[in-house]
């Protein structure tokens, strides 16, 4: 994945638990580095300070840790999860540099939602007053659908894979 990745992109690094996560992770951000990349560890500040990560991405019910992230880590980039407006305006609150509004698009993942659609993410990144990012059900001709709108970027999973 990190090979196909544009110059500035970044990778989320979902180890859950896994016993080799240190290892995995200093790998791949030696191979993110490389490659111009940024790497975020998913929900896991130890194991961000421990691969020298780039910060953390947290789940949505994680998302007021951002402050006390941003306090002990300065240069990390922290971002969050979320699926409605409050969700958006808890991690602004909470000093989160980004969001991952998901799923904006019918999803093959077993934890997505109901998508919201492009009038709906359209509605939420006009209000969220900071960088959003769209995720769930993202490819060539669903991201058409958001363009012109105000989207930081896209994030995928499955899109990558093909």
């Amino acid at each position: 994945m990190i090979r196909r990745l544009p110059r500035g992109a970044g990778v989320v690094y979902r180890a859950f638990g896994d016993p080799r996560a240190v290892v995995d992770g200093r790998r791949l951000v030696k191979a993110a580095r490389r490659r111009g990349l940024l790497l975020l560890a998913g929900a896991d500040a130890n194991l961000a300070a421990r691969i020298g990560a780039d910060g953390v991405h947290l789940p949505q019910r994680m998302a007021m840790k951002a402050r006390g992230l941003k306090r002990s880590h300065r240069t990390w980039i922290i971002t969050a999860a979320a699926h409605s407006g409050a969700a958006i305006a808890t991690a602004r609150r909470n000093g989160a540099d980004a969001v991952f509004v998901s799923p904006v698009f019918e999803s093959a993942s077993p934890s997505a939602g109901r998508p919201i659609g492009s009038l709906r993410f359209a509605a939420l990144t006009g209000q969220a007053r900071m960088p959003v990012f769209a995720l769930g059900g993202l490819n060539a001709n669903t991201t058409r659908r958001l363009a012109g709108g105000r989207a930081a970027g896209f994030a995928a999973v499955e899109a990558l894979l093909d």
